[in-house]
């Protein structure tokens, strides 16, 4: 994920007594109901507790709990478990016919430190949770550990536990709060997906290599080398002599910035993204990186690697492409692999401001909204395998009639019809570059330390902004040239903020009919768009969609899909698995969904809750791990 922002913001207006959890909190009186302040802990026993303003009311949404609300998504949890600890049924009851095996969730897990400092929530210590479900028995045991980086060596005492930030802001700003000669562009955190291959587990960030974790108890074994430096050219032959005297300068650019990156930034030469792709049809990792230096350069390198179940690699390519782009997720077919040009720009003014320590580091960089068309690079997977289609020129986007920035893709895959042309389908979230901000998603304030809901929720009539469901259609003739490009609503009854789509895996980079992802009711006056509290599935081929919501104060994060067999069943023949936050309660459950009764009364099958003392923050991504399909 990248950091959000928003234009006319509907804002949340708080009393004077109002504020973050640190400062006193306000009570209330009324005609109607008296709350009082009641003592609230999502931290290990030893941990001071905070207090908070809860209302337990039926009535209208207030403003100042929705503020409240939306801050206790963010509160630290500072207490890991390394023995497994069976979590209580509260509703419903484990199917019998549900697969054993472990749902991984991982996320920030600290974003305050002792000494009244604050992060981005994207800069907060990664935090792996482990449901181990075994359905033969009928029990599910939770475990929680921190991930044990270099940051976190570097930002917590191993012998006191005490906590220190000493990069705080978007994405890390300077060293110490020091104004030069201490700077470090990013701290990797391994916070943002968690992966399982070869039989080993993994925690990945955006930035860096990621961390290995033994699966049965949550230690981290070290960083993975999983992408070497290996010496392979770019693939972009350019004749023209200018565009070849151009590509020589920014050569000899990136060959200066490298060590200095490396040497003073300590940024490795290769980023690995934290999206990677399973294709289920081949049995492959498919995984991305780019090119450190060309976050300050006009171009992005990107190389792809495809690894068996093994991790032996099969195939990389390197593409060079002339434009500055920024990536956080992306696709692929069984011939291309496909990447959404989120433009961005070097900011000359952010620069300086950043290394003088006067702003966030991410300050060097802005968007590019120069365009009013998306570009989408076709990338050619295996430009040796066929022989009788004309490969179209990859340098050469197609731009698509919509500036959107992609957030998440949901699925990729294409099709020829009799006449020889190629159709691509894309199911993604995205939102508008008039929305996005690097510096303030999630409504953060890196001066302020304060977390400002309004961000995340747009007014009436600026909704299309926001992150939504969309369907992007290509079609190529069999000489390459694009005919048509579109971008359309994936359904047309379901125009609420939504983002986290997830298909059945089996179905990866082959023809889909249902998608899945967090989205909200709207029954929320002050936050009607985010936090989501809500499951949608649409069906991609009728459009029709089916819901299934959460209790009020009750939030969501990103839905994961689990198959009820190892083999091909019916495509929604399985289970949704969602960790819900119960934040009137302080509360965390697992929640567990029957995909084929989703918009059913009886979709709920189970609900367990996860120990007060336990409860843990909002989550960013997951994965599901089988016991008997590995």
């Amino acid at each position: 994920m990248q950091a959000k922002a928003c234009h006319n913001i509907l804002p949340i207006k708080l009393p004077a007594t109002a504020s973050p959890p640190k400062l006193p909190p306000p009570t209330y009186n009324t005609s109607q109901h008296k709350t009082t302040p009641r003592a609230i802990s999502i931290t290990a026993p030893a941990i001071p507790e905070i207090s908070t303003p809860v209302q337990d009311t039926n009535a209208a949404d207030d403003v100042v709990t929705a503020f409240w609300d939306y801050q206790f998504l963010f509160v630290s949890q500072r207490a890991e478990t390394t023995n497994p600890i069976s979590l209580r049924l509260v509703d419903g009851a484990l199917p019998h016919d549900i697969p054993s095996g472990t749902y991984y969730l991982t996320g920030p897990g600290l974003f305050s430190d002792d000494h009244g400092s604050t992060v981005h929530p994207l800069d907060g210590h990664g935090y792996l949770r482990a449901f181990n479900i075994d359905g033969a028995r009928g029990n599910v045991e939770f475990m929680a550990r921190y991930i044990e980086t270099e940051a976190q060596a570097e930002e917590r005492d191993p012998a006191t536990g005490e906590w220190r930030f000493t990069h705080r802001g978007p994405f890390s700003v300077l060293k110490g709060g020091k104004m030069v000669g201490n700077t470090k562009v990013m701290k990797n955190v391994a916070n943002t997906s968690v992966l399982q291959w070869g039989g080993r587990l993994f925690c990945l960030w955006e930035g860096g290599d990621p961390y290995e974790i033994e699966s049965q108890t949550l230690n981290t074994v070290g960083r993975f080398k999983i992408v070497d430096d290996l010496n392979m050219s770019p693939e972009n032959v350019v004749d023209d002599d200018g565009e070849r005297f151009r590509a020589d300068f920014l050569d000899v650019a990136a060959q200066i910035l490298k060590p200095i990156l490396h040497g003073v930034f300590k940024m490795p030469p290769k980023r690995l993204l934290s999206h990677y792709k399973i294709d289920s049809q081949r049995n492959r990792l498919l995984i991305v990186s780019c090119n450190a230096e060309d976050m300050l350069l006009p171009r992005s390198n990107f190389t792809f690697y495809e690894f068996d179940s093994n991790f032996k690699l099969l195939q990389s390519q390197e593409f060079s492409i002339p434009d500055h782009l920024m990536l956080h997720d992306w696709a692929f077919t069984d011939s291309h692999y496909i990447l959404f040009g989120n433009r961005i720009k070097l900011d000359v003014a952010g620069s300086m401001t950043a290394v003088c320590g006067l702003s966030p580091m991410i300050s060097a960089l802005s968007l590019n909204p120069s365009k009013s068309t998306s570009p989408i690079y076709l990338l050619p997977r295996f430009p040796n395998t066929q022989p009788n289609r004309i490969i179209r020129d990859w340098r050469i986007p197609i731009e698509a009639p919509s500036q959107m920035w992609l957030l998440h893709v949901g699925n990729a895959f294409e099709d020829t019809d009799v006449n020889g042309n190629l159709d691509i389908q894309i199911q993604a979230s995205a939102c508008s570059y008039q929305w996005f901000n690097f510096q303030k998603m999630f409504g953060y304030d890196w001066q302020s330390d304060k977390l400002d809901p309004s961000m995340m929720n747009l007014e009436e009539g600026q909704k299309k902004l926001l992150p939504h469901l969309v369907q992007v259609s290509i079609r190529l003739d069999t000489n390459g040239n694009c005919k048509t490009c579109g971008v359309n609503d994936l359904s047309d009854q379901w125009n609420k903020a939504s983002d986290f789509p997830v298909i059945n895996q089996e179905f990866s980079g082959a023809k889909n009919t249902y998608i899945y992802a967090a989205t909200s009711s709207g029954s929320r006056r002050a936050l009607p768009h985010f936090p989501f509290d809500t499951v949608v599935k649409l069906n991609t081929i009728d459009k029709s969609i089916q819901t299934w919501s959460t209790g009020r104060r009750r939030f969501i994060g990103e839905p994961i899909f689990i198959p009820k067999g190892c083999t091909h069943g019916e495509e929604d023949d399985g289970y949704l698995l969602v960790v819900e936050y119960a934040v009137s309660t302080q509360r965390c459950y697992l929640v567990i969904l029957d995909s084929k009764l989703i918009g059913k009364k009886n979709a709920l099958v189970a609900r367990l809750e996860v120990p007060r003392h336990l409860n843990f923050p909002l989550g960013f991504h997951g994965f599901w791990a089988p016991n008997d399909c590995n």
